[in-house]
């Protein structure tokens, strides 16, 4: 042993003589070497025994992978994937530049950013909807902010970013002290904190007609449904652009929209298609409010009762314009390009009297009489379809049907919160606060003249 030791420390110095000069050596080589020499790597003792040396070696590799490629991490942890791989597995997604180099890492905030910006592009975001009525919030004595569009580096530039304003949970408290009721109430713009004005790009709003102008002057009912209606058609957009919608801490307006959305789009059978109304009530609730954080003790001790407004608030989409199946059937009908018009099909109507053969094999005549109108027929209901598309019949039972599904998961959770939160909101009092409240929540959520057993 010590004469093998011996040549190799010969042959060392004879080739640092016979080169000039010593290349320098890698930092942590020597520890590198030492610990491979001594056991063999296992992921899951990666933070055990020598788990700082191991550790200091992973270090050192994304340090090294992060010079010229910008990369993900697949966790191993535990060795989950493979006990012998790397508890960081490097997937190498693209070669950075000159100005990634120098920016990436360098700083927390440009990690941090560098991550989210990385997380949306994997799940192809397109459009981000941001909520915020400010900029930036102070939280704990700091200055901070969830908005995109308050990046100084422009970081985001390559998505579509709206700012759509909306009152924060405080702002329902009025709603509550009105007794549930929304229409009317409208929030204060004029307040010293709110600074983020309504944005939109032009080529998302024409075809909604809206007045965006307006929007300070809008009740929370005709916010809320200008805003749903807005979400709706970027989700019914031509392209499968994926959609973010966030607030600042995305614990209340956030599931507030991503749960009104949910309902609206289940209720047109296009999502969670298998799901009864307490199923898809119980999925919301649990899922975009329980389990994402929303204090629902905190809120009602405080009277900001967002969690009930929002699906109290189901009785205003249950009509076609926040209906997907409209935008769907505009998109099914053919082009109109040296075809038939409405009035081409009325005054076949009159000459044909609802014949389809002179119509060809392409397209059928869909007609819908007038309730109680015998033999005439409604200019409206006239519609020329592809042949084997849903008639018109379907799509206006396709339309009640979603009136009906919204309603029953309205009348749900109405019977739900009445009979386990609504009565914990009031402390018992000899006067019948109990009846008293209950009187004020069905007057406040349209159920007067229900009995006090089916709330």
């Amino acid at each position: 042993m010590a004469g093998a030791r011996a040549a190799a420390a010969a042959a060392s110095a004879g080739s640092s003589a016979s080169s000039g000069n010593q290349q320098p050596q890698e930092p942590g080589l020597g520890e590198l070497l030492e610990e491979f020499s001594r056991t063999q790597y296992r992921a899951k003792d990666g933070s055990g025994t020598g788990g700082s040396k191991v550790e200091r070696i992973e270090k050192r590799c994304l340090e090294l992978f992060g010079r010229d490629y910008c990369f993900s991490v697949i966790p191993n942890t535990n060795g989950d994937i493979c006990g012998h791989y790397p508890r960081h597995i490097v997937f190498l997604e693209y070669e950075s530049s000159e100005k990634e180099k120098d920016t990436g890492d360098t700083h927390l905030f440009d990690k941090v950013r560098g991550y989210d910006i990385k997380l949306l592009r994997y799940l192809s975001v397109k459009y981000i909807c941001d909520l915020m009525v400010e900029n930036k919030k102070v939280k704990f004595g700091m200055n901070v902010t969830s908005s995109e569009k308050v990046d100084k580096a422009q970081r985001y530039a390559d998505f579509t970013l709206l700012s759509i304003p909306y009152p924060g949970c405080e702002f329902f408290k009025e709603y509550k002290d009105r007794d549930y009721m929304a229409e009317g109430l409208i929030f204060n713009w004029k307040q010293d904190y709110v600074d983020a004005p309504l944005s939109i790009p032009d080529f998302l709003t024409h075809s909604l007609n809206i007045d965006w102008s307006q929007y300070q002057c809008w009740d929370l009912v005709q916010q809320t449904q200008n805003y749903l209606k807005l979400l709706l058609s970027l989700v019914n957009s031509d392209d499968d652009s994926g959609l973010l919608v966030h607030c600042i801490s995305g614990w209340d307006r956030t599931p507030l929209f991503i749960s009104l959305l949910r309902l609206s789009l289940w209720a047109d059978g296009l999502i969670h298609t298998s799901l009864k109304p307490a199923e898809i009530l119980y999925l919301t609730v649990a899922y975009d409010w329980f389990l994402f954080g929303h204090m629902l003790v905190d809120r009602l001790s405080k009277g900001e009762e967002i969690f009930f407004f929002c699906f109290n608030f189901l009785k205003h989409i249950t009509s076609e314009e926040f209906s997907a199946l409209k935008t769907q059937r505009r998109k099914s009908l053919p082009a109109r390009d040296g075809g038939f018009t409405l009035e081409d099909i009325c005054m076949l109507r009159r000459k044909d009297r609802g014949s389809t053969t002179s119509l060809g094999s392409d397209f059928s005549l869909v007609m819908e009489s007038s309730p109680g109108a015998t033999g005439s027929f409604t200019y409206e209901a006239v519609e020329l379809v592809p042949a084997g598309a849903p008639t018109q019949a379907a799509w206006l039972a396709a339309l009640s049907d979603r009136e009906t599904r919204l309603q029953e998961v309205r009348s749900a959770f109405l019977a739900a919160y009445s009979s386990t939160v609504g009565l914990r909101a009031v402390a018992p009092s000899p006067s019948g606060a109990i009846g008293g409240l209950l009187e004020q929540f069905a007057r406040g959520v349209g159920l007067r003249g229900i009995s006090s057993n089916a709330l």
